[in-house]
């Protein structure tokens, strides 16, 4: 399961059904993308380990491992968790999606799909992933964020978060004293490309402030808005 020689970014792509494994390789390949292909969940999960991806293109109904199993022990990983993952699916109902973003999949696709979709959504979350660069770590108060090993602490000691908690609590300290709209950090950290239930969002934050103890008031509600990110002393 080498990576194809000769290209730049690789992907590793653990999908069992021949025919989608083709088309995927084959476009990943014309995009420009060296490409390793684990045809179980447990292949591809120690493919992921052994030789570390750019990014993961995970099916879920797999052989041996369920690729949400694989998801989770990816994002379990202090070695893998930073990897991003897009899930490529026929589980297409909304709570399957919900379910694969609150594992840590950082996008969710539904077959069938566009290849060339797959690849934009691909090429965008790598440049996002690389726009963070230096930017990996950020202080705000007790607050210590650490991008490179997927890590928040709070008066130097780790708070055990979610996924989604942490993508949660990272944008809002990055953009503290915004006003995040609840229709933003659905887009931004859920995926969502159209407006659903926001009770999504304020069920996670009121689960978030319950781990921040007596700093739960920097999470400050802006009724009929969002959310803001804000230290005491910067009220």
């Amino acid at each position: 399961m080498a990576p194809e020689a000769g290209q730049s970014d690789h992907i590793l792509l653990i999908e069992d059904d021949p025919d989608v494994l083709d088309l995927v390789r084959y476009n990943l390949n014309k995009a420009g993308f060296s490409v390793t292909v684990a045809r179980d969940g447990l292949a591809g999960l120690k493919a992921a380990r052994s030789t570390p991806p750019d990014l993961v293109v995970l099916d879920l109904m797999l052989p041996e491992m369920r690729g949400e199993d694989v998801c989770r022990e990816l994002k379990n990983d202090g070695a893998t968790a930073a990897i991003p993952v897009i899930m490529l699916t026929a589980k297409a109902q909304t709570e399957d999606r919900i379910a694969g973003l609150e594992l840590g999949a950082d996008d969710y696709m539904t077959k069938p799909f566009s290849p060339r979709e797959l690849i934009l959504r691909i090429e965008g979350l790598l440049r996002r992933v690389r726009s963070a660069g230096s930017g990996d770590k950020l202080c705000v108060g007790p607050f210590e964020l650490d991008r490179g090993i997927f890590e928040i602490r709070l008066d130097g000691a780790k708070l055990e978060l979610t996924a989604i908690e942490f993508k949660l609590l990272a944008m809002m300290m990055e953009k503290r004293g915004e006003t995040l709209p609840r229709e933003m950090l659905l887009r931004d950290v859920w995926g969502y490309r159209s407006v659903v239930d926001s009770r999504t969002v304020d069920t996670h934050m009121r689960r978030l402030r319950s781990k921040l103890g007596a700093h739960a008031g920097s999470i400050e509600t802006v009724r009929g808005e969002g959310y803001v990110f804000r230290l005491s002393q910067e009220s």
